[in-house]
């Protein structure tokens, strides 16, 4: 989601005609940064601006955040639209959607249940000439990684990180990423990188997220195959950047999308590893689809702006 950094900061603070003025990329991020802020009847309003601006381009990503947001707002009627919604414009994730936190308090209404028919039969359709075994078995994957890390904020929150608890679920997460990446590396091996022609955005997501989990020799061998697939189109961008990114840090360089965050040594709080001409991030970030660096930051409890350029 790219976004216009200086004017998503500062829309916090205008009035409710500024914000109608403003354009759908500032709408857009100021609705993130308030859901992240744990602001969802705010963040849902705002994203109601957001589609309704002159230059709005919502993607089906755009439509599922906005479904999330009133979900957690409390209103099922409007969730349930944006979710249409979603799938209409190409949201192709059912397995993200049967497990994502935000959307539970939907799991009992009457709704549920043909939105989600729905949405298997449209991804159906538009996916049927795919490996459908080969995505199926890749959806399962994608599960299992991101069934166990669904558990961590809650761990974390309830037992601590020097917990038992914190332990055991750290164990159980790296047999899964261990498993996970036999598994993947076996399917790249075989296939070469599995692509949307292949096995449609969600399995190419699944193998980012597997080899983003990986050790470092694994991401080093994978990167430069990586690398062709986005250049074709078969990989988001911006997943390759996390994965640049992750593979420079791990090096002791510089890192050049600012996606990756450590604990200070002396402070024990988080921050962002050291990010190569950090005053022109958020350019590096815009070319690939990422969210501004500031909203970003948001996301792990910070106040952050690059320097001045």
């Amino acid at each position: 989601m790219t976004k216009a950094l200086l004017l998503a900061i500062c829309l916090l603070l205008l009035s409710p005609l500024a914000r109608a003025q403003a354009g759908f990329a500032a709408l857009n991020a100021q609705a993130m940064t308030a859901y992240t802020a744990k602001q969802y009847t705010e963040s849902a309003k705002l994203y109601d601006q957001a589609f309704k601006a002159k230059d709005s381009k919502p993607t089906s990503t755009d439509l599922y955040n906005a479904a999330c947001s009133w979900a957690l707002a409390g209103d099922a009627k409007k969730a349930f639209a944006y979710l249409d919604r979603a799938t209409m414009a190409g949201w192709d994730n059912p397995a993200h959607v049967k497990q994502d936190a935000d959307l539970r308090g939907l799991h009992s209404d009457k709704r549920w249940a043909p939105m989600l028919q729905k949405l298997e039969a449209t991804v159906a359709k538009t996916e049927a000439n795919l490996n459908q075994p080969l995505k199926r078995e890749l959806e399962g994957i994608y599960t299992t990684d991101q069934g166990v890390r669904s558990k961590v904020d809650s761990v974390r929150k309830k037992f601590g990180m020097k917990s038992p608890q914190w332990d055991a679920l750290m164990a159980e997460m790296r047999t899964i990423d261990e498993r996970n990446t036999k598994r993947v590396t076996e399917i790249i091996d075989q296939y070469g990188w599995p692509g949307k022609n292949l096995v449609g955005r969600m399995g190419s997501l699944t193998a980012f997220l597997v080899i983003q989990h990986a050790d470092a020799p694994v991401q080093q061998k994978y990167l430069p195959m990586m690398r062709e697939a986005a250049a074709k189109g078969e990989l988001a961008k911006g997943n390759l950047a996390l994965l640049e990114d992750r593979v420079l840090v791990r090096q002791g360089k510089p890192q050049i999308y600012g996606s990756q965050l450590r604990t200070n040594p002396d402070t024990q709080k988080m921050e962002f590893s050291p990010i190569e001409d950090e005053a022109h991030v958020d350019e590096r970030r815009s070319a690939v689809g990422l969210e501004p660096i500031a909203v970003y930051a948001k996301r792990f409890g910070l106040d952050y702006a690059p320097p001045q350029k």
